[in-house]
């Protein structure tokens, strides 16, 4: 029974706190997942239709173009410098962390390609399959589905057939956890990157068989990694840990 569990403690962690020491600091590792670039025939690209895809669209036609890829077009040097940039596009973070021209180079680069900018606070549909790949690595045949406020929402157990058939909707933000609590993925709003908390060596094994693009949090990474102004792209990101290999 679902409510003898603490599964309502699995919401998104505080943001004014290292990530590492979120859920009492149980996880030994955690893993931001950047969420992809969303590559869609000529089609439907901005030029075609000025219109973002829909879910059903990027799911069966969509194809996941990377951070690097695109950091490579604009000039970006960090993942960091791109999640500042995305941010501004948005207007999700205050005027004096803004990065207009980043911003800029951005939307030049998905108006003259057949790209649309990833999805933000949600679980992205080119990750979705992934994430249901990690369950079932797991040796898992369901996941705990956490709302983002469980207290207004009913926390869920979801079947991992019935959601890769799509007979049972993917969720749209919140979090996703093993039963036994032993991994976790969780998104927020206005981000444009998951969470992925677990073992390390389970984590990293499935980073690699998923090709999930990012990097592996420090004790010191905050929710905010992308703010230069605290330095936290130095202390989080050092050139041999993005892009990766």
């Amino acid at each position: 029974m679902l409510a003898f569990v603490d599964y309502e403690s699995l919401v998104y962690p505080s943001h004014d706190a290292p990530l590492m020491e979120a859920y009492g600091g149980r996880y030994e590792s955690l893993y931001v997942i950047l969420h992809p670039f969303v590559g869609v025939p000529s089609e439907l690209a901005w030029k075609a239709t000025k219109n973002y895809p829909d879910d059903e669209q990027i799911a069966h036609v969509g194809a996941k173009y990377s951070w690097s890829q695109v950091a490579a077009h604009t000039g970006m040097s960090t993942c960091a410098k791109l999640n500042q940039a995305l941010l501004t596009t948005i207007g999700s973070i205050m005027k004096d962390l803004c990065d207009h021209a980043a911003s800029g180079a951005i939307r030049k680069f998905l108006e003259s390609e057949s790209v649309w900018m990833p999805g933000e606070g949600r679980f992205e549909p080119l990750l979705q399959m992934d994430f249901l790949d990690v369950f079932e690595a797991a040796g898992q045949k369901e996941l705990i589905f956490v709302p983002e406020f469980p207290t207004a929402d009913p926390i869920q157990r979801l079947d991992l057939a019935s959601l890769r058939s799509r007979e049972v909707p993917f969720p749209g933000r919140g979090t996703l956890a093993a039963a036994d609590e032993s991994f976790l993925l969780t998104v927020d709003w206005d981000s444009f990157f998951t969470l992925f908390y677990g073992p390390r060596d389970f984590v990293a094994d499935a980073v690699r068989r998923n090709k999930l693009e990012g990097f592996f949090a420090t004790p010191f990474t905050e929710h905010f990694w992308f703010n230069y102004a605290l330095g936290c792209c130095v202390i989080t990101l050092s050139p041999e840990d993005w892009p990766a290999a």
